[in-house]
């Protein structure tokens, strides 16, 4: 393999052909969170509705960051839950002190991937993650779809 040069651009990732991604079922979290049941039957609800070509997992923690339901693989979901609500709340001053209103979300790119937190309703946080190939812009878009999915599902179990 040759040596890198600097300066030289890295190619960008191109989408594999092939299945679509599917979901392993969905962690079983004990109901220790008012909310846990709604949340873990609306999340078993759209799980087969969101985009699995380019999300690969969806996590539901509450704002003071407990796990209350997770389709996800090979992550911590406790340490994640944990990080989405330190993630929203720093986004949350952040987008205070830049004066750009209210914050509804934040998202991450990594070399392996994106994930992005948005809150839902009440304490109740959304945690997605997408595939490396999947480009921020597409990633903004299922997200937002899967947000919208999940407000009416949580919305129909009141």
């Amino acid at each position: 393999m040759p040596a890198e040069v600097p300066g030289t651009p890295i190619p960008l990732p191109t989408r594999r052909q092939g299945a679509a991604h599917t979901f392993p079922p969905p962690q079983q979290v004990p109901p220790s969170h008012p909310e846990a049941a709604a949340v873990a039957k609306a999340l078993a609800e759209i799980r087969d509705k969101v985009d699995r070509a380019n999300i690969t997992g969806l996590l539901l923690a509450s704002r003071d960051g407990l796990l209350l339901a997770s389709d996800t693989q090979e992550i911590e979901d406790d340490s994640v839950a944990a990080m989405a609500a330190a993630a929203v709340g720093l986004a949350a001053r952040f987008i205070d002190q830049a004066g750009l209103g209210e914050a509804r979300g934040a998202m991450f790119q990594g070399s392996l991937g994106h994930v992005c937190v948005f809150p839902v309703q009440g304490a109740v946080l959304l945690v997605l993650f997408a595939r490396p190939d999947t480009t921020m812009g597409l990633f903004n878009v299922v997200a937002r779809q899967a947000l919208a999915l999940l407000q009416d599902a949580l919305t129909t179990a009141d």
